[in-house]
Order: structure tokens, then C-alpha cells, then sequence
């Protein structure tokens, strides 16, 4: 196992950059590629509990509200947790397809993403977002 922390800090990211690259395509397949198989998904009033729960989950939005989207995002932190785990927070907002810009606060969240690196592999063991709430 690596101690490189700027190595590991590139390889996190590189996880969730592959995942919002597969976003804009809507390769729903390609999204969950990087998830553990026991991952689980907490979005406002939902668990998803599980890759294949989740793989379902964002193929059915992906032909609906979400297809031609895409995602403005922001990471906002990142740090490591032992030697094989990291959490990395982040501000997001979803275009839908046609907008260029987020239309104000309202579809902005905060996310948490928790990484393990599993067989010298970083991989997303847990997502979850909540609404940003005007101060």
C-alpha cells in the first residue's frame, strides 16, 4: 500500500472525474464502474443500497429527467482516513439538457463521497448529497 498521499489524492480524483465524464455521455455502466459492489447511494428521501441498486436507479433517470444533462461541480475537500480510505466533499448542481448556467441555489448540494482503495484500487464505497439551504 501506497503512503504517497499526492499519488492517492490523483488517483481519487481521477475516480470521480471518470464518473462525471461518463455523467455527460449518460454511460450509466461506465458511472458505477468505480463503485464497490456493496456501495450505497443516500440522496434526499432514498437509499440505494448496493451497484446494481444504484446502476438501476440512475438508468431509469438517465432516460427520463436526467438524459442530455450534466454536472457543474465543485470539490471543496478532500482528506484521507487511515491508509485506504478518503472522503472527499464537494458542491454540485445538475444542468438539464438545453440550460447553460444553474438557475440560482436551488438545485446546488453538498456531497460526500467516501473512497476505499480496495487491491491497491480506489473505488466509491458510499455517495451522499443534500440540498444547499440559503444562510
Amino acid at each position: 500500500m501506497s503512503d504517497n498521499r499526492a499519488e492517492d489524492q490523483v488517483a481519487v480524483q481521477a475516480v470521480l472525474s471518470d464518473f462525471y465524464k461518463a455523467w455527460e455521455v449518460g454511460d450509466v455502466d461506465r458511472m458505477v464502474a468505480d463503485y464497490t459492489v456493496d456501495a450505497t447511494a443516500i440522496l434526499p428521501g432514498s437509499l440505494r443500497d448496493g451497484r446494481e441498486e444504484i446502476r438501476k436507479n440512475l438508468a431509469a433517470s438517465f432516460e427520463g429527467p436526467l438524459a442530455g444533462s450534466r454536472t457543474a461541480d465543485r470539490q471543496l475537500s478532500i482528506r484521507f482516513v487511515g491508509r485506504d480510505g478518503a472522503i472527499v466533499v464537494s458542491e454540485s448542481a445538475i444542468l438539464f439538457a438545453g440550460e447553460t448556467e444553474i438557475p440560482g441555489d436551488a438545485r446546488k448540494v453538498n456531497a460526500t463521497w467516501v473512497l476505499e482503495k480496495r487491491d491497491g484500487r480506489w473505488l466509491i464505497a458510499a455517495y451522499h448529497s443534500s440540498p444547499v439551504l440559503a444562510q
